[in-house]
Formats: C-alpha cells, sequence, structure tokens
C-alpha cells in the first residue's frame, strides 16, 4: 500500500539522514581548530624543553679555556642534530595530537578522512612554527649577537683594521692608533718600541697617527710603497735610536704582521658566513622534515581514533 502524498518525506530534505548528498554542504567546517591549537601548544612546549636541555648540553660540553671542552667542528654538527631532532619529536607529537584529538567524521570516504588527518598535522605543525618563532626569535637574536661579538673579540678586532683599510679612511686610522684597544694602534706602538723607556710627547703621537695613515694606505693597496717604508723607517730610526737598516727591517716585519693579523680576520669572517649558511640549509631541512613528520603522525593518529571509536 502506497502511503499518500503528504506523508511522503523526502529523504535529501531529511535532517535526520546522517549522509550528505551531491552538491549540499556540510553543516561545520571540516576544519578543527580545537585539536589544531592543541596539537601546536604541545609541539611548542616539548621544542621549548628540549632547546632548554640542547643549550645546558651544549654549555656543559665547552670551555672558555682554549683546547678545553668539545672543539667547534664538533660542537656545530651536535647541534645541527639537536634542532633536527628537536623538530622532528615536537612535529611528530603535534602532529599526532591533531589527528587523535579531532572529532570522528562518519560517512566519508577514506581518502577524504587522510586528506584531512593530513591537513590537521600540517596546520598544526605550521601554527607551532609560527608560536615558537614568536616566542623564541628574542632569544635566537640574542644568542646569535653574542656569538658574533665573542667572535669579533677572538678575531682580536682586526676587522676594524680590515674596514679602515679598504676604505682609505685617514680619519679613522687616526682615531685608530690613538685608541688605547685597537688593533692598528698595538703595532704602531710595537713598532717604536724603544730599548730605552721614555714618556711620549705630543709630536711622538702626531707621528704615530701619520704613520698609522700609512699602514692603512699600504693595507688597501696590498703592499708598502718603497718611498713609504723608508719614510716610515726614518721615523722610527730617529724615535727609537737604532739604524736605518734595523728600522727598515722591523718596518717590514711589522707591516708583514699586521698583514697575517688582517688575513686572519678575513678567514673568521669567511668561516662565519659559511656556518651561517649551513645553518639555514640545517634549519630549512628540519622544517620541512617536520612538516612531513606532522602530517603522517596526524594521519596515524586519526587511524587510530577511528579504530577505537
Amino acid at each position: 500500500m502506497t502511503p499518500p502524498a503528504s506523508a511522503y518525506v523526502d529523504p535529501r530534505r531529511d535532517p535526520l539522514v546522517p549522509h550528505a548528498t551531491a552538491g549540499a554542504e556540510a553543516p561545520a567546517s571540516a576544519v578543527s581548530w580545537g585539536a589544531i591549537f592543541a596539537g601546536a601548544a604541545a609541539a611548542a612546549v616539548l621544542s621549548l624543553v628540549l632547546l632548554v636541555l640542547g643549550t645546558g648540553l651544549g654549555l656543559s660540553s665547552i670551555s672558555p679555556w682554549a683546547q678545553d671542552g668539545a672543539s667547534a667542528k664538533t660542537l656545530g654538527i651536535s647541534s645541527g642534530l639537536w634542532i633536527i631532532l628537536m623538530q622532528l619529536a615536537a612535529a611528530a607529537l603535534g602532529g599526532y595530537m591533531a589527528g587523535r584529538l579531532r572529532t570522528r567524521w562518519v560517512n566519508l570516504e577514506t581518502d577524504e578522512v587522510v586528506f584531512r588527518d593530513t591537513a590537521h598535522g600540517f596546520l598544526a605543525w605550521g601554527v607551532a612554527t609560527l608560536i615558537t618563532a614568536a616566542l623564541l626569535a628574542s632569544t635566537v637574536t640574542s644568542l646569535v649577537s653574542g656569538g658574533v661579538r665573542a667572535g669579533a673579540t677572538v678575531a682580536g678586532g682586526a676587522a676594524t683594521a680590515a674596514s679602515a683599510a679598504a676604505g682609505g679612511s685617514a680619519a679613522a686610522a687616526s682615531d685608530n692608533a690613538k685608541s688605547e684597544d685597537g688593533p692598528m694602534s698595538y703595532f704602531v706602538d710595537q713598532l717604536f718600541r724603544s730599548p730605552k723607556a721614555r714618556p711620549a710627547s705630543g709630536s711622538d703621537q702626531a707621528s704615530s697617527a701619520e704613520v698609522a695613515r700609512i699602514f692603512t694606505n699600504a693595507l688597501a693597496a696590498g703592499k708598502m710603497p718603497p718611498e713609504d717604508s723608508r719614510y716610515v723607517a726614518q721615523v722610527v730610526s730617529q724615535r727609537t735610536g737604532i739604524s736605518q737598516q734595523e728600522a727598515e727591517k722591523r718596518v717590514s716585519e711589522t707591516f708583514a704582521a699586521l698583514q697575517a693579523k688582517l688575513n686572519e680576520a678575513k678567514e673568521a669572517a669567511d668561516k662565519a658566513r659559511k656556518a651561517s649558511a649551513v645553518a639555514s640549509l640545517l634549519l630549512f631541512i628540519s622544517l620541512l622534515a617536520g612538516a612531513f613528520v606532522a602530517s603522517l603522525c596526524a594521519t596515524y593518529g586519526g587511524r587510530r581514533r577511528d579504530a577505537l571509536t
């Protein structure tokens, strides 16, 4: 017996029918932001904990004294591996929680469920990365700037002499020669070192500044002109009382030592540049690996959720 037409209900319009028809929109968003933020928070916290642990292990393996503790190469490799491990562990935890805590979807194809779980893991990783970058930006900046300052101190401040030589600034060289801790002043003082100590006069300071300017110009050119070398040797001979020949030898040795110091500063700067490039590449690889692991673990967590519910 056929029911009356008034009693017939189209299943496509019945709100009690659990499945959606083609072209109909879902009543809620497919993105579960609660699960995403929960996974991101877990990943960010684990990243912070591992960062503190890695910092403690790194500080315990180094020493402020030369030839003690781990070498710079060993410390760099271990730091890179720790960054990758930290990223993978945090991404795995955040992705798994984002997939496991999400509400189960019903009447969906398996491929769609896998895609949504993967998307939730990727979004959890992205939010956690942004949170970690925002919270640790000042800390990382302080660590990097502290390392740069330490490297500059170890280099002996020769980079200052390098910049003065490259620019050929006589005023900068004069100020550098008059300073008490400048790299140029040490070599100029060594140049005018006399067997008999005597107080420096105003003319001595003026001649030191002049010699510093000559050395700056010679460093910029890569060699000292013969006339400048003879003139500096005459000034050294007058101030120290040594012979002209000995003064010329002292000028040559001092200029060679200053060039060697400048080359050391250039090598240190080049090593710092290469280390920064390697660190950036390692960070890039760790981030890509973290995104993949977070998506994969979210899919695994979603399967465990559907199997237990």
